[in-house]
């Protein structure tokens, strides 16, 4: 038997070679693939991720609103205790900023208000309330 290889026959490769090789070829697909795509679409892979700006504030009020007495058995102090931390989300929608800051007024006039104008101030958290969740649907109680 001759130790030298014929020019017809292939050299003999180890599976981990060819696996190696496998995923090589794979590798490369995908940056090509990546190098090819838009900066744009690559900015909606990341936001997907992640979420959209109003998703990620939508979270952000509704953590606020879910910290603090239960709002069912402490209306009042549940109020009180969300002034504060409403005021100071960093929201990036107009739009949200408004209706937080308004619930957070409204919260703060029902808190402070007494039993003159409970029945009003209870009305403004309400629509306050459901203005937040138009938006973030259940962020509010």
């Amino acid at each position: 038997m001759s130790r030298i290889l014929h020019h017809h026959a292939p050299p003999a490769r180890p599976a981990a070679i060819r696996a190696l090789a496998a995923t090589a070829v794979a590798v490369s697909a995908l940056v090509v693939t990546a190098c090819g795509s838009s900066s744009s679409s690559s900015a909606q892979a990341s936001s997907a991720l992640l979420g959209s700006q109003v998703q990620q504030d939508c979270t952000a009020v509704a953590d606020v609103l879910s910290d603090g007495p239960d709002p069912d058995a402490d209306s009042l102090g549940y109020a009180q205790a969300q002034v504060l931390p409403l005021r100071q989300l960093k929201i990036s929608d107009t739009r949200l900023q408004q209706d937080v800051l308004a619930l957070a007024a409204a919260y703060q006039a029902f808190s402070s208000g007494g039993s003159a104008g409970g029945a009003a101030a209870a009305a403004a958290v309400t629509k306050a309330e459901n203005s937040v969740n138009s938006i973030c649907p259940q962020a509010a109680p």
